[in-house]
């Protein structure tokens, strides 16, 4: 639900017609990477805080300092905080913003992915490692080489490779690059033109480090032609998710400043994907984020609003509900305050 509309909310009422209520109420959280790990849900969000920063469409506002990891024994225990995995603090080239972040388990080592800002306002994507899938988490002393943007996600196909996506306009910076190349001129293309794509890269045996070179992913309408950048109720903005559905790889994302969680289905984890619809309408607060998560053969939505602070876009919580698919693979856009369509 756009900002301009908070206002005329009645958040008592909307909260009675909440489809679901905040998994987390004593912190305000955002941006929920959910996981099953040895038969337990752990989410992997991000930690909002007040930072009294100013308002702007760069995010500054959003002035995040850590990450807590949260578990559940099924989808509708407790939530448990297991407190503060990894601080700014502890990331020598980290300086500020540390946005949404994702985890992956290999071979016993649970792996946190995550963005910040270096020194000169440059973010990139760094990794942090531990025994446990609650951490504490040991990071890396530099970001991942190669990696820029915001919003890394990471996707184990059947084959046991393990791909990260990662990218997100404006304040996530992914229109300052082309090629993989930072550029300061670099703005959004025109509305006519191709939309930036996300950006997605195998990682490496130790998932420390990027093995090839990151590649574009396109996104396309139904025939075939890349969205454009004017097609803000369709384009990328930030947030990719990416999971697998009898079959198809199904690739979903937000659209930012028009506040719909979209997604796109192909036969590759490099895509290119086919635009096929919205997953969630839009929320309370500027911002929407997922994830999409295998519980106990069902599947779920992991996601975030605003209304428990009542409208303060940066203060969010997290949430969950039930994804529903028809037959043909579709899946049943979701309407936060309200009935399925």
């Amino acid at each position: 639900m756009p900002e301009d509309s908070i206002e005329q909310v009645n958040f008592e009422e909307i909260n009675k017609k909440a489809i679901s209520k905040p998994l987390v109420s004593h912190i305000y959280t955002a941006d929920p990477s959910a996981h099953v790990f040895n038969n337990k849900i752990y989410i992997y969000p991000s930690h909002d805080i007040d930072a009294g920063i100013p308002f702007n469409d760069n995010g500054d506002h959003f002035g995040m300092e850590d990450y807590h990891v949260f578990s559940m024994e099924n989808i509708t225990s407790d939530t448990v905080d297991h407190g503060v995995a990894l601080h700014v603090e502890d990331v020598a080239w980290a300086k500020k913003q540390m946005w949404a972040p994702d985890a992956a388990c290999k071979n016993g080592k649970y792996y946190l992915y995550f963005p910040a800002k270096r020194a000169d306002g440059i973010f990139q994507i760094g990794v942090a490692v531990s025994d446990s899938p609650v951490g504490p988490f040991l990071p890396q002393p530099k970001p991942i080489e190669g990696s820029y943007s915001i919003d890394p996600a990471v996707f184990e196909d059947e084959d046991g490779k393990q791909y990260i996506y990662f990218g997100g306009i404006w304040g996530g910076q992914l229109q300052k690059y082309r090629d993989n190349q930072y550029h300061a001129d670099h703005e959004e293309p025109s509305a006519n033109e191709p939309a930036l794509g996300p950006i997605v890269a195998l990682l490496t045996e130790d998932m420390l480090e990027f093995a090839e070179k990151p590649k574009e992913i396109q996104i396309l309408d139904q025939n075939g032609k890349v969205l454009v950048a004017g097609d803000n109720e369709r384009r990328f903005f930030e947030a990719s998710w990416v999971h697998k559905y009898n079959g198809k790889y199904y690739f979903s994302y937000s659209t930012g400043d028009t506040h719909f969680i979209c997604y796109a289905t192909g036969d590759n984890p490099y895509g290119p994907f086919t635009y096929q619809g919205r997953i969630l309408n839009p929320v309370i607060g500027w911002t929407s984020h997922h994830s999409i998560c295998k519980v106990d053969n069902e599947w779920y939505l992991f996601y975030h609003d605003s209304s428990l602070s009542k409208g303060v876009t940066h203060l969010r919580s997290i949430k969950v509900t039930k994804i529903e698919y028809l037959e043909d693979g579709s899946i049943v856009t979701i309407d936060p305050y309200g009935m399925q369509e």
